[in-house]
């Protein structure tokens, strides 16, 4: 019950037009009350007159009272249905919009977590399910709330013994309706597990097609997404089998309700203790009463259903990020660019018993070129990725001109902090709009110099459009190394005081990659740049190699100093450095040597 509380409060911004809709409501309630007691006062004159002409007359008047009725009910019944749709919408809207901002401030754990099909499937089919809670189960709940209430009232009006033997069977009809509600709403919710992780599956099989593809893998995604597909169906078609099993016993009570009516009434009619007009209105209302009890059991199924996506949707909205600013935070003043680890130790929420880095302490003069080297797994990318705070040590304290990043602005922080990620992201739009992604306002001639520093403008004015030219998703109409280099541009465009490289030139060939280093060994010039590097050139340029193992750091000093140490990064440059070393040095000596 909190949770559809919580729904329907989304509507307080329109209450106005909330007030509106229940009266429309009521007032198309009230005029369907009133047709079955024209309905009587008709047939009973019927019964007592004589006269044609006067009979004609009131038999006019019956049914033009009738269709007044039944036209201002429907003017009212439309302005219910269409106010209630505009509220529905407004409400989904704001509620899409929430959850889309929330995600967006959430911390990186959260994503970790995450899987974006089911956070797809919470923004579209949660939220579409919450909007028809609000569209049509509160008005078709408020409609039979008030239906049950005016027409027991107006049977007792009519004749009190009547009703009681005419009403008895709705209390039996109610619980079942609720019994039914209670019960039916985890058949609901698994079933919208169930569609998040279908939604799941065709996610991803969507992002990796190039993949499925390659290992000619169609006829396993098939199967997979036919298999999840089906789990779906499944569980859905047990909460719908539920709610349809129930129906044939509403309408069943719902007709033995007449058929007391009119066992008991028939002789009172015969004895003249009622009129034939009153037990036709009784009939009629009884019958009025089946339809909405029918109804009940739809609006309990989408109760259900509610409370099933309201609790998908309120996991998000509650869900509170790790990263959170400071109520005294302060703004981070321009760098001077020093960052300083002291003891820093940190592991993931979901397993904080088996920390990725441990005990780390360095520090960063402004200006220097800090590389991290080392296995797979060793910490490399965790290290940098606590200097812009996307997460906080466990222990320990990371430090910016001497502030604790989580004493400072978020904002301000990341602001003076460029990143290129090792996975080269871009938009569904033109090379300039991602270029321009953290300064929109940035004019050509700052977005050209940053592509000439990135060396990607020769490429980009080759395009068919230039600058203008629309990618594809995730950028897959440019190679991997056109890709990597836009999103260097991106950093660079910032103009920041530091500078973290997640293996940045990963994605790049030879050439290519000395052409980005001789741009960003300028670049680097007066910034404090952290390079996670498989490329002997930057381990070389470096003013200190920080070398990680299983999350501790094992090495350090320069890469001549490194070299004349057994260990590690010994180890490490004979495997994958050695080769590029004598391959230069092959290419410098035919060089100098000249035809």
């Amino acid at each position: 019950m909190r949770v559809l509380w919580r729904l329907v409060r989304y509507q307080r911004p329109y209450w106005r037009l909330v007030v509106l809709t229940y009266i429309a409501v009521a007032a198309a309630t009230a005029l369907a009350l009133a047709v079955p007691d024209v309905v009587r006062a008709s047939i009973d004159r019927v019964v007592l007159f004589e006269g044609q002409d006067g009979l004609r007359m009131s038999l006019l008047i019956a049914a033009g009272s009738i269709v007044g009725i039944t036209l201002l009910r429907g003017a009212f019944a439309f302005a219910q249905r269409y106010w209630t749709e505009v509220i529905a919408q407004r409400v989904a809207y704001d509620l899409r919009n929430r959850l889309y901002d929330h995600l967006q401030r959430l911390s990186f754990d959260f994503h970790d977590r995450a899987s974006t099909g089911d956070l797809m499937s919470r923004l579209t089919s949660d939220v579409e399910v919450t909007r028809v809670f609000i569209g049509q189960a509160l008005p078709e709940l408020a409609t039979t709330l008030l239906l049950l209430m005016g027409v027991a009232i107006q049977l007792f009006r009519l004749n009190q013994r009547l009703a009681i033997w005419s009403l008895s069977l709705v209390l039996p009809m109610l619980v079942l309706a609720i019994h039914f509600g209670v019960t039916q709403r985890p058949f609901f919710l698994r079933a919208q597990r169930y569609f998040g992780h279908m939604i799941t599956v065709l996610q991803e099989n969507l992002a990796g097609v190039r993949v499925v593809r390659a290992f000619a893998r169609e006829p396993y995604e098939v199967e997979k997404f036919s298999g999840a597909s089906a789990d779906y169906r499944h569980h859905r078609m047990l909460a719908i089998g539920r709610w349809v099993a129930h129906i044939p016993l509403i309408i069943f009570l719902g007709t033995l309700m007449i058929v007391v009516a009119l066992w008991v009434g028939g002789p009172m009619v015969v004895r003249g203790e009622i009129t034939v007009g009153t037990l036709t209105a009784f009939t009629i209302y009884l019958s009025m009463l089946t339809m909405p009890i029918r109804m009940l059991g739809f609006v309990v199924n989408l109760l259900a259903r509610a409370t099933a996506s309201g609790d998908r949707l309120f996991e998000i909205l509650d869900a509170r990020s790790s990263i959170v600013e400071r109520p005294d935070a302060v703004e981070l003043p321009p760098l001077r660019g020093e960052v300083r680890f002291e003891n820093v130790s940190f592991a993931y929420s979901h397993s904080p018993d088996r920390p990725v880095i441990q005990d780390i302490s360095l520090t960063a003069r402004p200006g220097a070129i800090i590389a991290l080297l080392g296995p797979t797994g060793s910490g490399k990318s965790t290290i940098t990725s606590l200097i812009p705070r996307f997460y906080d040590p466990t222990e320990g304290r990371v430090l910016i001109d001497g502030y604790d990043v989580r004493d400072v602005t978020l904002d301000s922080l990341r602001r003076q902090i460029g990143v290129v990620l090792q996975e080269s992201f871009l938009f569904s739009t033109t090379i300039r709009e991602n270029i321009a992604y953290g300064m929109p306002d940035a004019s050509d001639e700052e977005i050209e110099a940053a592509a000439r520093a990135a060396q990607a403008h020769d490429f980009i004015v080759n395009l068919p459009a230039g600058y203008q030219t629309r990618i594809g998703e995730r950028g897959v109409t440019l190679s991997g190394g056109q890709r990597q280099r836009i999103a260097i541009a991106r950093a660079i465009l910032r103009n920041p005081r530091i500078l973290i490289l997640d293996d940045a030139t990963a994605s790049v060939d030879t050439e290519t990659e000395y052409a980005i280093q001789r741009a960003l060994a300028h670049l680097m010039q007066g910034r404090t740049t952290f390079v996670i590097a498989h490329r002997l050139a930057t381990l070389r340029r470096a003013d200190l190699i920080l070398v990680l193992d299983q999350g501790r750091m094992i090495q350090r000093g320069t890469h001549r100093q490194l070299l004349d140490q057994a260990g590690l990064y010994r180890r490490i440059y004979d495997l994958q450095f050695r080769e590029q070393e004598d391959y230069e040095q092959i290419v410098r000596g035919t060089a100098g040597a000249g035809p």
